[in-house]
């Protein structure tokens, strides 16, 4: 409860110096409007549907992108842990790719596929695969070797020890891979939007650019605040649950 009333004053504040520097006069509305003026197309959008109708664009790529990246990326990152000529090829690649920025792919994207949805599938799987490839790849090469000889020596092998002993033992590593990949997948899919125009899908993205282009700066606060939320919704749906059983399992975390 201490916690939801500190992060509650936190961002309350947040407003009234937004609410303080709009009211000043320093800059036009044009600019930086008012919170209110954000609410205001925030709930116009809510109810003439056209909100929710981008956010479900967008997560449907998104959630699709991602979890093939993540179907991808934790074999190839078990692969590149269990030799070093893998982690020299492999493992290189992935660290290379990682760093390229997400907005890079879209161009690659728009020539191979054009202005369709496997442009979309396809930025947003390239910003996700990598870093669950490092990230699982350092985990499973970073755990104790005593738990890969009790396994051999209780007659696990192959598959078997690869999923239910080195797999599980990783999974912190793992985690944070996926974690970062999200916020990856994330950035490379606005990226696509901004750019990729598909007449079948508007997504935030899109709506974001028009925002951009009219000069609506509420429009433009709004989908980026409508981002941010989906974005620490999703941290606490899908990661937080994972990161508390593990500092319970593994004895980590805030007393």
């Amino acid at each position: 409860m201490k916690r939801t009333l500190v992060g509650v004053a936190f961002f309350a504040a947040l407003l009234l110096i937004w609410q303080a520097a709009t009211a000043s006069g320093r800059w036009s509305p044009v600019l930086l409007p008012s919170p209110w003026l954000v609410a205001e197309y925030l709930w116009d959008a809510l109810r003439d549907g056209s909100l929710l109708e981008a956010t479900a664009v967008t997560m449907k790529r998104l959630l699709v992108g991602y979890f093939i990246g993540v179907a991808i990326g934790l074999p190839l990152g078990l692969i590149t842990s269990t030799s070093r000529y893998f982690e020299d090829t492999i493992g290189a690649l992935a660290l290379g790719l990682q760093t390229l920025p997400s907005v890079c792919w879209v161009p690659l994207a728009l020539l191979w596929f054009g202005q369709t949805e496997m442009a979309m599938l396809f930025v947003v799987v390239m910003g996700t695969v990598w870093s669950v490839v490092i990230a699982t790849s350092a985990g499973a090469r970073n755990i104790p070797p005593i738990y890969a000889r009790a396994a051999r020596t209780m007659g696990s092998e192959g598959f078997d020890k690869w999923t239910r002993v080195i797999l599980p033992a990783a999974l912190p590593y793992v985690v944070s891979g996926m974690k970062q990949g999200w916020a990856f997948a994330w950035r490379s899919l606005m990226a696509a939007e901004i750019f990729v125009t598909i007449l079948t899908g508007f997504g935030l993205g899109q709506v974001l650019q028009y925002g951009r282009e009219l000069s609506s700066m509420d429009q433009v606060i709004g989908v980026m605040l409508v981002i941010v939320l989906i974005g620490l919704i999703a941290d606490k749906v899908l990661f937080s649950p994972w990161e508390r059983f593990l500092h319970r399992r593994w004895g980590t975390g805030f007393k």
